[in-house]
């Protein structure tokens, strides 16, 4: 898989994710963590769906070649989602079905961008 199509595709799951929490946050986090949302809560995960929004359409490869800050961006992104929901389903109290699936799909998005991500670093 090259990395045009790796960035599409962890693009294209932010942006639905993105869409999802803006429309329909409260489903988003019953499947996703198994929680209910306050208002607050709902809040915010209105302003995060605004933000993966943002980086999906940012991220988004335009032409033939990918960008490399758009390249390191989603691999950070995807590294620390990936560990931050696998720390939630472990140590962080949280049961839902659908955490370790979702983790380690950022995982391997971030082990699947590393080598351009960090080929990026060293030229510039």
């Amino acid at each position: 898989m090259n990395t045009r199509t790796m960035m599409l595709l962890s693009s294209a799951i932010e942006i639905a994710t993105g869409v999802a929490l803006i429309a329909i946050p409260d489903l988003v986090a019953r499947v996703l963590l198994g929680a209910e949302l306050s208002d607050s809560g709902i809040a915010v995960a209105r302003l995060a769906g605004c933000a993966l929004l943002a980086l999906g359409l940012a991220c988004w490869p335009s032409g033939d070649h990918d960008t490399p800050r758009a390249t390191r961006a989603l691999f950070t992104y995807n590294l620390l989602a990936g560990l931050y929901l696998g720390y939630l389903r472990v140590g962080g109290g949280f049961a839902s079905f659908l955490l370790w699936p979702a983790s380690a799909l950022h995982v391997v998005f971030a082990m699947l961008l590393a080598r351009p991500a960090f080929a990026s670093f060293r030229q510039g």
